[in-house]
């Protein structure tokens, strides 16, 4: 039983950082104002130029450029969203279906359709004294995002709380008049929410092909974008409630792991589309839950226009 719930434990600390990282990056986006259904797309990106960079430099360094990747995707969010006052939704679903089709093209021109050759994983750390304690020694053995993942939504959270920058990214999705009468700029600070939040999906998506896997699939993220909207919606709009409902979800997909590996024999009675379709099946089941409740800032999705102070 123990050795089930410290392989349980170990896989969902594996799958969580690159939920997590996108999920507060949707929190940070959103909450300035700026709908982030393009985590998906930046997500992409993001894991397939850190795939492409660890090839020819230090991995550590390669997920930088997939961080910068995708706040260059974020950018073009930006600039449609903010600048030209576009439709955001629709912004975010364009950038998703270039990333599909981009990441898909220049993948098959450069290394085929199986994806780019293996690379140099980021480094796991063992913490001494920890790894034969029952349970627990699963906190031990992963890489560096792993532990970044578990303190940044705490530290996001004070930021958002309890610092002025954090009341004024809070604002700026709520009442942006009222913000921009206190002399301080509307686009700018949401230009600065959705370059962090392409920040944090790049380093989603690069901790994806550089610390979980080995490479870059065809089918990276496989849906993990959507699924951090989702545990910004669950967790309403609060870096640590996006935080647990995003390691509910990486658990979900651990259990499907576990009880493929565990019990063969389940494969049998329960089609395998549906094992695989697991931890898609618990965020529609919790966001039917959610039902009506909503914590969105009020001016989400609503461009700000100057003139309208």
């Amino acid at each position: 039983m123990l050795d089930v719930l410290h392989s349980l434990l170990f896989s969902t600390l594996d799958a969580a950082p690159a939920l997590i990282f996108a999920a507060l990056g949707a929190v940070l986006s959103e909450r300035a104002g700026v709908i982030a259904v393009g985590m998906e797309g930046m997500m992409r990106v993001g894991a397939f130029c850190a795939a492409v960079a660890a090839l020819t430099m230090p991995t550590p360094l390669a997920v930088v450029m997939g961080m910068l990747a995708g706040a260059a995707l974020a950018g073009v969010h930006g600039f449609l969203s903010i600048r030209w006052r576009s439709d955001q939704v629709v912004s975010g679903i364009a950038l998703n279906l270039v990333a599909l089709a981009g990441g898909t093209f220049l993948l098959e021109s450069l290394y085929g359709p199986n994806g780019t050759p293996p690379i140099q994983q980021l480094t796991r750390w063992n913490i001494p004294g920890l790894g034969s304690v029952p349970v627990l020694g699963a906190l031990s053995g992963h890489s560096a995002p792993t532990y970044l993942a578990l303190l940044l939504p705490f530290a996001f959270q004070g930021l958002l709380t309890r610092t002025p920058l954090g009341l004024r990214l809070r604002a700026v999705g709520d009442k942006p008049q009222a913000v921009a009468t206190l002399g301080l700029s509307v686009p700018g600070l949401r230009w600065g929410a959705v370059l962090g939040s392409g920040l944090l999906a790049g380093l989603g998506g690069a901790v994806l092909s550089t610390a979980v896997l080995d490479r870059f699939e065809q089918h990276t993220p496989a849906g993990l974008g959507f699924m951090a909207l989702a545990a910004m919606v669950f967790g309403r709009w609060t870096p640590v409630g996006a935080f647990l409902a995003a390691t509910f979800f990486a658990f979900g997909n651990a259990l499907r792991i576990g009880l493929v590996s565990s019990a063969p024999g389940l494969v049998e009675l329960i089609p395998q589309g549906v094992l695989l379709a697991l931890p898609y099946l618990l965020t529609l089941v919790v966001l039917t839950l959610q039902g009506q409740r909503s914590s969105a800032p009020a001016a989400l999705g609503t461009p700000y226009e100057q003139e309208s102070r």
